[in-house]
């Protein structure tokens, strides 16, 4: 796996997932579907900073690394 998401792009996943993961445990849903939808939402977007690569990236084109990002790959 090619590395494809760049630091920037990495803070900001891992806010937006944190924010995410407290709007699904702090709010009351209806049906627990949307919180478990959430919660997986948030999962995933943690799991791609640590890993520096996202799929859907792959499936666009998109690139946010830098040229110091793949050195050692």
């Amino acid at each position: 796996m090619k590395k494809n998401v760049g630091s920037t792009d990495k803070i900001v996943r891992i806010i937006l997932a944190i924010a995410i993961g407290h709007f699904a445990n702090s709010t009351v849903f209806e049906s627990n579907w949307i919180q478990y939808l959430l919660f997986t939402i948030a999962g995933i977007m943690l799991v791609t900073p640590i890993i520096s690569f996202c799929p859907l990236y792959t499936l666009f084109g998109i690139n946010t690394c830098d040229e110091t990002c793949n050195v050692g790959n």
